[in-house]
């Protein structure tokens, strides 16, 4: 398993490791976020989503479930998995054709970990002061080695 932790001072740290992740996205790609409520789940994704080149506006889709944003990088599918009871619940969602052509970014994503092969799963944890957050970065796939090496710390 590959682990790299990122502490962030605020939002402007999160925004530009966001950005620096959005580099390395490519259709097909699953990002699992984490992390207690308020911790910025949906700030991060909303941070991805301009990196990627789309000014919609991001919301969380807590009562949605799924919302999809438009960049010319593809869609960018962002769920929130809270409300779902595992896996099998989420793939009555009908959402498939996302999986191989955009990028999916799913908050709460452990609960439905286990559907992906090999996602990049991201914890979002508090920090020392009320901005500051810790970013754990962990997947067991070959294909985020060279990206967790690539962002900076």
């Amino acid at each position: 398993m590959t682990e790299k932790r990122i502490p962030i001072a605020d939002e402007a740290d999160t925004t530009r490791i966001a950005a620096a992740l959005a580099g390395h996205l490519r259709a097909g790609d699953v990002i699992l976020l984490d992390g207690a409520l308020a911790a910025g789940k949906t700030f991060f994704t909303r941070a991805l989503v301009r990196a990627l080149g789309s000014d919609e506006a991001v919301t969380s889709p807590t009562y949605t479930i799924a919302n999809i944003y438009e960049t010319p990088r593809g869609p960018v599918l962002h769920v929130d998995a809270y409300r779902l009871k595992g896996a099998q619940e989420f793939y009555h969602l009908g959402l498939e054709e996302y999986f191989e052509t955009g990028i999916s970014v799913i908050e709460w994503g452990e609960r439905i970990g286990d559907f992906f092969d090999a996602p990049l799963a991201i914890h979002i944890g508090f920090g020392d002061t009320e901005s500051a957050r810790l970013l754990t970065f962990t997947s067991d796939s070959p294909r985020w080695t060279p990206v967790l090496e690539a962002l900076s710390c």
